[in-house]
């Protein structure tokens, strides 16, 4: 049974989302500050959090940036993109406005949960490309038996080539997909991230790994 935490202060809505989550067997804790939800993750083991913005105590987007690896809906009165893009910077993984329907709410519900046993299904994977491997479990990268020291944006930057072997990776494509690892990369920073990845690999190896196609992205070298 999956465990979904509702953090919203407004007791008829509060009381409404817990009705539907429970009618669909889904296990219900329940906070109405920001402060409380803490105190609730602290102790308990949480798959989905279900966050207002407009919180007392400790508001919805400081919320967002102290949890990690528990995936948050955004349920919030506040429509303006500003404010959606916002919170997804800040790690929320989805953003539904208010008022919405029963169907909407439990279908991002259960896009989470899907994309999350993806993600568990594919975080032990290894993948290779000639004498470098990246163990997604632990976040190494080796070439051959040589340990390769990357930042955290530079081991998502790899990994994303790794994930495209035969294909050139255009620069807003690859800054789409490292979002998901990182928000400390943007498209004039990019460059210097590749730059000091080629540093890195030269080191251990002559043997390039990392191409640049002009005017388009990155592809691994053939």
């Amino acid at each position: 049974m999956k465990t979904i935490l509702i953090v919203e202060d407004n007791i008829d809505i509060h009381n409404y989302i817990k009705e539907v989550l429970e009618k669909e067997r889904y296990k219900v804790l329940d906070s109405y500050s920001g402060t409380e939800a803490l105190m609730v993750l602290e102790k308990e083991k949480v798959d989905l959090i279900l966050l207002d913005l407009m919180l007392p105590g400790l508001n919805g987007e400081e919320i967002i940036k102290k949890v990690k690896d528990i995936p948050i809906i955004v349920l919030s009165a506040k429509i303006s993109p500003e404010d959606k893009v916002n919170a997804l910077l800040s790690g929320a993984n989805d953003y539904l406005t208010k008022p919405f329907s029963t169907e909407e709410l439990l279908a991002r519900i259960q896009v989470q949960f899907r994309m999350d046993k993806d993600r568990t299904n594919h975080k032990n994977e290894k993948l290779a490309y000639k004498q470098m491997v990246i163990n997604q479990e632990d976040h190494t990268v080796c070439i051959g038996e040589s340990p390769i020291y990357l930042t955290k944006t530079e081991y998502a930057i790899m990994k994303q080539l790794l994930l495209n072997p035969k294909q050139v990776v255009t620069k807003s494509k690859l800054l789409e997909c490292i979002s998901q690892d990182t928000l400390d990369c943007d498209e004039n920073s990019l460059k210097v991230h590749i730059s000091n990845i080629r540093k890195k690999i030269r080191q251990v190896t002559e043997e390039e790994y990392i191409e640049s196609v002009w005017g388009i992205g990155f592809k691994l070298y053939d």
